[in-house]
């Protein structure tokens, strides 16, 4: 047995197809159902009274003889003896017609025996026939829904098109688009002060009740919501099976549905509210209907399946047509039989008649004219099939009243769906066309992110970078939220990992912004947000995979100042097509251009900017840098940095950069300088950065570089220092740590105005009194991890010295003249901790001591950037621990 919840899964599934069958669909099935009737009543007549009556033909040559013998001990039979024509008159007179000599039960088998002989097949078979054709027919009409191939497809499309005639988001988005339709149709204010109101139609009139129709569709309610009174809620409007057939006067013309929104104001129609949950369930329908459009459009297999079964159905009706029609005309009411039987009755032919002939006969005439129209509808459906393009579905028409004009051109099997639907009732589709349209998408995630997103939130997550600037970090948003531009104070913006990153033009309202970072967005800019990025964006950060994701809009914004490209920058080509980037020429303000990424080359097009840029940085980031040529044309370059990139040697074409100041090639492959005498041209070169190569000795040309302020050669193999280094009475910070050097020369005190030193990670033994005499304005000594014994003594004159590194040295003691160097306290003196309590105890207190607050600031001001030593607090460096107090 059936239980009532399967009976009503099935018919709920039956009635959800409903949506898929169109009018001649529907006129099929019913055509299908009466020929299941006639064939059905025709069986039951066989069954039941279905039979021949038979009556033996006399011939006097064989069936017949006059002299009849009658028994003599029969009572009632009169004996005739005579034949004379008086008797003969008698006897008819007492007994009328022909005397067969048969019995009742010689009559039961001669009809037996002719209905099977004498009576053609196709009327005692044909209503079976009939009646297995028409469940034929009938497989065949639904044989779409139920093929693996499209049952599965049709179901989710079902369920796609449920969710989105109940999703809010719907109704929404509709009455949206009719209060924009509204808004750009409406007439002048003086013809509506002159038109007369036109009063609204009750909703009885307009809308046909569920209670009337017994079915309630979630169309009807959308559609209602254009009038005053509010809509009542459909007993069950999530299921798509009750969608009721829509009368002319449920659903209005689109013509009266804009007079509707014409005449009603804006203000007494509140539109409906979209909370979290709907919000979330309309985003997730959103790419559940782009997946199945993907899906569905990869193939037209519904398209085949249905065209099949319709030809199967046309060539059905016609073999039926061309067998059944002839047969019509042998269905007779007479039939003359001869069953072979004259041995058991006497006769050889009986005159049979068939009693359900004409009965018969109309109803087969009945069941052709149903075949008959039958097949009629399936031409036409082949003709609607091969006449219109199924395969391409285009939302021309709501394009045409306005609403929804982005709705993409479907295809394969998606376009046939809809072609289908559109035949039960158009506005599924556009039900369905909301949840296509990008325009939509955009509006619920500009909705979801003003709610997420707000104002308070956004200036909430404001903090403050190095320079002490207002800075704000979005990473993975859908969109950038309409709040953002409201934030009028913002200087520096970060944008990770935002797919649609869209500035409009309300970011005018931003006038403090001038850095961008945009860190693998594809931002896009609108043109009147492009001009004011133009007159106010000085630096911008792009981070990118291929040089082909950055927008084009990048080489027009003309007040650029700095420009930071981190990816990949050089195309797959060859050398000479190195560079993937566009021209230059628009910034003509750009001082300061940074490159991340595999360069082959200088770039030729930096020529266009050569007169305004002042700094160029190279992050080659391990790819060799083949052709420099194009620092000839730089000219103006102050500052240049080439980290990374494979150099071996001192480039020649750094000769023609008469006004470099600062030069960096750190994290390169330099073994010799010998071409720093070629350098000697860079008369304002106050800066060279050499750490992290090669270089075995320091060649003594490196003389020639008097401007000298800042020379780095760190981590480097150098064992020796020339002479000639310390003729550069300019330098205030030499750099040497991670060498090989095992002393320092004493001609280190020629460098009077030098402020710092790095010595740490060498093998130095001792250090020069010189360096403590002479170097008075020393600040910063680094001699850590390196095999000091002891300290001089003069470290005591040494009044500016602010930090003080001497760890994992052998020291056994610190000197006293350490209380004469007040910069140390605070933590400035960085040493093992056992070895502070060598000092005397008033010299430990005084190195802990912290500095006041004005102390602290003006020390802080006075002392150098150093790129090798941070700037510690006291917390961090706290000497006063437990376990150091009990040593």
């Amino acid at each position: 047995m059936f239980t009532l919840s399967e009976l009503w899964s099935v018919s709920e599934r039956q009635g959800r197809y409903k949506l898929l069958k169109p009018w001649w669909e529907v006129f099929m099935d019913y055509l299908v159902l009466h020929m299941l009737m006639v064939s059905v009543l025709a069986g039951t007549l066989l069954l039941s009274k279905d039979g021949v009556v038979c009556v033996p033909v006399h011939s006097l040559s064989s069936n017949y003889s006059s002299n009849v013998e009658i028994p003599s001990d029969s009572p009632t039979s009169p004996v005739i003896s005579d034949t004379s024509p008086s008797h003969s008159i008698l006897a008819e007179g007492a007994a009328k017609g022909r005397r067969t000599n048969l019995d009742f039960q010689q009559y039961i088998y001669i009809s037996q025996v002719c209905y099977h002989e004498a009576l053609p097949w196709f009327s005692r078979f044909l209503p079976y026939v009939t009646l297995l054709q028409s469940l034929l027919l009938l497989a065949s009409g639904c044989f779409w829904f139920h093929f693996p191939l499209t049952s599965a497809r049709i179901e989710h499309f079902l369920a796609i098109l449920g969710k989105c005639c109940e999703s809010p988001w719907t109704s929404r988005a509709l009455s949206r688009t009719a209060k924009l339709d509204s808004t750009h149709s409406q007439p002048p204010e003086e013809e509506q002060v002159t038109r007369p109101q036109v009063p609204l139609v009750p909703r009885s009139i307009t809308r046909q009740s569920s209670l009337d129709s017994g079915t309630d569709s979630p169309l009807l309610v959308r559609t209602g919501s254009m009038s005053t009174t509010a809509a009542q809620p459909s007993p069950c409007p999530s299921t798509l099976s009750r969608c009721s057939t829509l009368s002319s006067l449920s659903i209005p013309e689109p013509a009266s549905l804009l007079k509707a929104a014409r005449i009603i104001p804006e203000d007494s129609r509140p539109g409906p509210t979209l909370d979290r949950s709907d919000g979330e369930q309309a985003r997730a329908l959103f790419e559940r209907v782009r997946r199945f459009r993907a899906h569905c459009e990869s193939s037209d297999i519904i398209y085949k399946v249905y065209t099949t079964q319709t030809v199967f159905k046309v060539l059905k009706v016609i073999v039926i047509v061309s067998y059944t029609a002839p047969l019509l005309g042998s269905i007779t009411f007479s039939h003359m039989c001869q069953p072979h039987s004259y041995a058991l009755t006497g006769y050889q032919v009986f005159q049979c008649s068939h009693s359900l002939s004409s009965v018969l006969r109309k109803l087969m005439q009945a069941y052709v004219v149903l075949v008959g129209l039958y097949g009629l509808l399936g031409i036409y459906t082949l003709y609607w099939i091969f006449h219109k393009s199924l395969r391409q579905y285009s939302f021309q028409c709501l394009r045409d009243v306005g609403s929804m004009l982005d709705a993409p051109d479907l295809s394969n099997d998606l376009a046939f769906l809809l072609h289908m639907t559109d035949q039960y009732d158009p506005l599924l589709a556009q039900r369905l066309s909301v949840f296509l349209s990008p325009v939509s998408e955009t509006r619920l995630m500009e909705e979801s992110l003003e709610r997420r997103w707000s104002a308070n939130r956004l200036r909430s997550m404001i903090t403050t970078d190095h320079q002490g600037r207002s800075l704000l970090q979005l990473v993975a948003v859908p969109r950038l939220p309409p709040a953002l531009f409201t934030l009028s104070q913002l200087e520096v913006l970060k944008l990770e990992l935002i797919g649609d990153a869209k500035l409009t033009a309300q970011i005018s309202n931003m006038s403090a912004l001038r850095e961008l970072h945009l860190y693998h967005c594809s931002a896009t800019v609108e043109p009147t947000a492009l001009v004011v990025l133009q007159e106010h964006l000085e630096s911008l950060h792009l981070t990118f995979t291929q040089a082909a994701e950055i927008p084009s809009w990048v080489y027009s914004l003309r007040g650029l100042q700095e420009l930071h490209l981190t990816g990949r920058l050089a195309s797959e080509g060859s050398v000479g097509r190195g560079w993937a980037l566009g021209s230059l020429r628009h910034l003509r303000h750009l001082r300061v251009l940074t490159l991340h990424g595999m360069v082959q080359r200088i770039p030729g097009e930096l020529s266009e900017i050569a007169g305004s840029l002042v700094r160029l940085e190279i992050h080659n980031e391990g790819t060799r840098l083949l052709v420099l040529t194009g620092l000839r044309r730089l000219v103006g370059l102050a500052e240049l940095e080439l980290q990374g990139c494979q150099l071996e040697r001192l480039p020649s074409a750094l000769l023609a950069l008469t006004g470099l100041r600062s030069l960096d090639l750190q994290h390169n492959c330099l073994r010799t300088l010998e071409e720093l005498l070629g350098l000697q041209h860079l008369r304002r070169l106050s800066c060279l950065r050499l750490a992290h190569n090669r270089v075995l000795a320091l060649p003594a040309s490196v003389g020639v570089l008097r401007a000298l302020e800042l020379l780095d050669l760190s981590h480097n193999q150098l064992q020796n220092l020339p002479p000639a280094l310390f003729t550069l009475h300019r330098l205030r910070r030499l750099l040497l740590g991670g060498n090989l050097l095992e002393e320092l020369p004493a001609e280190v005190g020629a460098l009077t105005l030098l402020t710092e030193i790095d010595l740490s990670g060498n093998r130095l033994e001792s250090l020069p009194k010189e360096l403590f005499t002479s170097c008075v304005e020393l600040r910063i000594l680094n001699v850590a991890n390196n095999s000091l014994g002891a300290l001089q003594p003069g470290l005591g004159s040494l009044s500016h010295l602010s930090q003080l590194d001497v760890h994992g040295n052998n020291l056994e003691e610190l000197p006293v003249e350490l209380g004469c160097c007040s910069g140390l306290r605070g933590g400035g003196l960085l040493v093992e901790s056992w070895l502070l309590h060598t000092l005397p105890g008033h010299i430990r207190d005084f190195l802990q001591q912290t500095h006041s607050p004005s102390c602290a600031s003006s020390e802080v001001n006075s002392r150098p950037v150093s790129d090798s030593f941070p700037t510690f607090s006291t917390a961090q460096w706290s000497f006063l621990s437990a376990a150091e107090s009990r040593i």
